[in-house]
């Protein structure tokens, strides 16, 4: 076959059945999606198709089209999503069972379990590509059909929480020279802590708010500052416009409101790391799997939202750290390491750096020790919050190494 007197290879049958699936699901709703996938699945030798996405705290993989629920910590799919790799296991009379990481990017959605009589290497491709397909329609799909989102809760979210969960980017991103992942509870009752991160060409921006109290004002206040950020920096403001622009935002529509935040940029470049701190607990720098003891010091500043209410308040600092390639840059709110349990003894410092450090010698992903991180303060405070817990880390690896498989 030619086609302007360059040969054109023919498509195969697999190659077309494919290019069916994708035409399709553009016109498909949430769930006919999933059956244009079994179909598919089916015309290529594949007996099942499954998509488990994980809930909103990340303790259970839910089917979105019937079948048990599983267990994150203690079964293969579960050790599919928490290694972000593949796992093949014999499914009894001539069947194989294989789960695949399902992510958006960089961030874990869940896993996609595919059952065959057998697997070679053009099959693993083809279910390969499938995984990462259904990946983009879900992400896709889920902006505007709550099917997806009141599968993986288990119960009901407030009305701050669902405000602030609107604002929210996914819980991780990354290229090939930096990350950021970050985790934040507690999942349904979220008061006024938030976070958000984007990566340009060059730069990882991060942003960590803590607001005051725990109300629906409270959401608004982190709500807003989140919008100014966002809206600044999309505006093309440097780091001190920024801080400008949400203080100006809170001063004019919640002027008896204020939090705390740190707004960070990272240059993948250089590896050149600028944060402003708004009378938030410090970053902490670990580097050489060690923690860098007062490395990102400095003077505290005013929160927030008391522009013009504070006399002879000094304008706000930027500041700077060139990081070594491999270093972290750990973000937190207070309701981490002031976490306590029954006897008053709290999470601490100490212990939130060590088994951060701990996994990191490990190789563990990093968005899998958040993950692990927030379920142990978790069960340090007798399986309750008593205060929004927000945990955010960066990472840079300008040598090209994918982090997040260290």
């Amino acid at each position: 076959m030619e086609e302007d007197g360059e040969a054109v290879t023919p498509l195969g049958e697999s190659e077309r059945l494919f290019q069916d699936l994708v035409r399709s699901v553009h016109k498909s709703g949430p769930n006919e999606v999933l059956e244009a996938a079994d179909r598919y699945g089916a015309a290529i030798g594949l007996s099942k198709i499954t998509v488990h996405l994980v809930d909103l705290q990340q303790h259970l993989l839910v089917p979105l089209t019937g079948g048990p629920i599983l267990d994150v910590d203690s079964t293969v799919a579960g050790e599919a999503y928490r290694s972000d790799t593949l796992r093949l296991v014999e499914g009894g009379a001539d069947a194989l069972s294989l789960w695949l990481p399902l992510k958006d990017g960089a961030d874990r959605m869940g896993v996609l379990h595919i059952r065959t009589a057998c697997l070679d290497e053009p099959t693993l491709r083809r279910c390969q590509t499938l995984a990462s397909l259904l990946a983009l329609v879900i992400t896709s799909k889920r902006a505007y059909s709550d099917t997806y989102v009141r599968r993986t809760r288990a119960r009901d979210v407030q009305l701050r929480t669902e405000m602030l969960r609107a604002f929210l980017p996914p819980r991780t991103l990354g290229t090939r020279r930096g990350i950021s992942t970050a985790v934040l509870e507690p999942a349904y009752e979220l008061g006024g802590d938030a976070f958000d991160h984007s990566i340009t060409r060059n730069t990882l921006h991060a942003v960590i708010l803590d607001a005051m109290g725990h109300d629906l004002a409270s959401g608004l206040t982190a709500s807003v500052a989140m919008a100014g950020a966002r809206s600044a920096r999309r505006n093309g403001a440097d780091l001190a416009e920024l801080i400008t622009n949400v203080e100006r935002a809170l001063v004019t529509w919640l002027p008896e409101r204020f939090c705390t935040a740190i707004f960070a940029n990272l240059d993948l470049s250089t590896g050149l790391f600028s944060w402003a701190n708004c009378a938030h607990p410090e970053p902490l720098l670990i580097r050489d799997r060690r923690l860098v003891e007062g490395a990102m010091e400095r003077d505290p500043e005013l929160p927030l939202g008391l522009d013009g209410i504070v006399p002879d308040a000094a304008p706000r600092t930027v500041h700077e750290i060139a990081l070594e390639p491999g270093d972290q840059v750990l973000l937190y709110t207070d309701g981490v390491t002031e976490a306590h349990d029954s006897e008053g003894r709290m999470f601490g410092q100490e212990r939130f750096t060590d088994f951060v450090i701990r996994a990191a010698s490990a190789d563990e992903p990093a968005p899998e020790t958040l993950r692990r991180l927030i379920h142990a303060i978790h069960d340090h405070q007798r399986g309750s919050f008593t205060d929004d817990a927000t945990i955010m880390l960066l990472e840079w690896a300008p040598d090209g190494v994918d982090r997040l498989h260290r």
